[in-house]
């Protein structure tokens, strides 16, 4: 070992083995489902990310590799979660990082495939990629999906729309008649906006409704809003008209029937999910008297809570009910999947950070690993 040239020369022989075994833990919990990557961001010089170990507590990560360590430790997921976004912002990207060269190096030698420039006797077959496991679950409680992929399917599926792209990061879906779009933002943030849509007047009139989804929500869900849109659904009502209780029971009618429990906060009306994971539909009706103001009136939401859920579409006041139909009936009836998650941890208790060996293992000076209550 050149301890000469470790990147942390501070460190004794025994702690660096004792960094590198932790490491090699995390990689091996992360590998096999006991710790779930929700989120990973690049903090400008190597990779963090925030996970959960399902049954137990979520911790923050820094590092790669050898050198990838626990600095933070959180009782909640939705602490850990807020924590990491405020800490990271606009560099923060949905599930896990991609492999490092050193991680993908290691797959291909456990599998056998020769290293590059290797020589052997015969050509090897190239190793079929194994799938991840999934699970099938409520489709409001699915791993997001490719929405690029989304993004294709509907253009080749509905060839009276267009492609335009103003800019490299954006690609527009326009609808001959020029008063339907699709805007789609390629890279975002998990909970910033990657699609806006909205039907108008004619091609050079006003926007009668519109709607905004982030990057982490399901393709199912998405691929029924962009379906709608599509169809005879997207009109939504005249510029006068105003959301009554028979617009309400039509919008919310799938809800209703699969038994989704119904209460009221303030100026809130909620309808939430019967089953252990977290999602629902909000219809603010103080929003509802404003239909060109700026609060959304409708929002479908699913994972933590509907004021910072793990996934959320917005839509404004005059959205067609039939299309809020559709979606409603998709988030009641659907069904997505989510890579399998260990319901058991490795032991009863994640690793913990300790602070005289994290504080010099990350960075001189304070321990950077606290315990947050």
């Amino acid at each position: 070992m050149d301890l000469a040239n470790y990147p942390m020369p501070w460190l004794s022989r025994d702690e660096i083995r004792e960094v590198s075994n932790e490491a090699q833990k995390i990689h091996d919990d992360i590998a096999a489902g006991r710790l779930i990557i929700h989120l990973h961001a690049h903090d400008g010089h190597t990779t963090v990310a925030v996970g959960t170990y399902p049954g137990g507590q979520s911790i923050h990560l820094h590092g790669e590799n050898h050198l990838r360590q626990t600095t933070l430790v959180y009782d909640t997921t939705a602490e850990a979660l807020r924590d990491f976004d405020d800490l990271y912002t606009d560099a923060v990207r949905p599930g896990p990082a991609p492999a490092t060269e050193t991680e993908q190096g290691a797959a291909a030698a456990l599998a056998g495939t020769p290293a590059a420039g290797a020589g052997a006797p015969r050509e090897a077959a190239p190793a079929e990629p194994v799938p991840p496991r999934t699970e099938t679950v409520p489709v409001y409680a699915a791993d997001p999906g490719d929405h690029e992929a989304l993004l294709g399917e509907f253009l080749d599926t509905h060839g009276e729309w267009e492609k335009y792209r103003p800019w490299d990061e954006t690609t527009i879906a326009n609808h001959e008649s020029l008063t339907l779009r699709a805007e789609f933002v390629h890279e975002t943030g998990p909970r910033d906006t990657a699609w806006a849509v909205a039907p108008y007047e004619s091609p050079v009139g006003e926007r009668i409704w519109h709607a905004t989804a982030t990057p982490t929500t399901p393709v199912e869900i998405m691929r029924t809003l962009l379906d709608s849109l599509a169809s005879e659904n997207a009109w939504g009502q005249g510029p006068d008209s105003k959301i009554t209780e028979k617009t309400l029971a039509e919008a919310t009618r799938p809800l209703a029937d699969d038994g989704w429990p119904q209460n009221t906060d303030g100026r809130c009306m909620n309808w939430t999910a019967p089953a252990s994971e977290p999602a629902g539909l909000r219809f603010d009706a103080f929003a509802a008297q404003r239909p060109s103001g700026v609060l959304p009136t409708w929002t479908l939401w699913g994972g933590n809570t509907a004021d910072r859920p793990t996934w959320a579409i917005h839509l404004s006041a005059r959205a067609p009910a039939p299309l809020l139909q559709d979606l409603t009936f998709e988030l009641a009836q659907g069904q997505g999947n989510r890579r399998l998650r260990n319901p058991r941890p490795l032991r009863s208790t994640p690793p913990t950070a300790r602070p005289s060996l994290q504080s010099r293992a990350v960075a001189p000076g304070p321990p950077a690993a606290t315990r947050k209550r």
